[in-house]
């Protein structure tokens, strides 16, 4: 197993996780875990959780990035967490509409060690109602 391999099996572990590799880029999906609903109907694909890194360097330093499906009242404590981590809170949209509850979506990103950047996102998903799943 190669370098690159072993951080990423380690990234995937500190976030609770199975990791892929796919073109030179270590991924983490995760979902979250509550009932929502699009248009009437129930949908657990519009709850992603998706955390990756990408370019690693010889210094150790990745692009890193994540993706997270929020309810409203989860967006002010998460996004403070982030951000006094000093990672760069990159977008908040929506993606669906006629959703209840409301869901948002915050992307999340640095360039650090990779394995520094999973231990932040845990340690902000502790600010979630519930700790995303594999």
């Amino acid at each position: 197993m190669n370098n690159f391999e072993v951080i990423c099996a380690e990234f995937a572990s500190i976030l609770k996780g199975k990791s892929i590799i796919s073109q030179g880029s270590c991924s983490v999906s995760l979902h979250r875990d509550f009932k929502v609903f699009v248009q009437g109907r129930p949908s657990k694909s519009v709850l992603p959780v998706g955390v990756l890194f990408e370019s690693l360097d010889q210094s150790g330093k990745a692009l890193n990035f994540a993706e997270i499906a929020l309810l409203q009242e989860e967006i002010p404590n998460f996004m403070y967490s982030i951000v006094q981590q000093g990672l760069i809170v990159s977008a908040l949209h929506n993606h669906w509409l006629f959703m209840n509850p409301q869901v948002m979506y915050i992307h999340i990103q640095s360039i650090e060690p990779p394995l520094n950047f999973a231990k932040k996102m845990a340690y902000a998903f502790s600010f979630l109602r519930s700790y995303p799943v594999a």
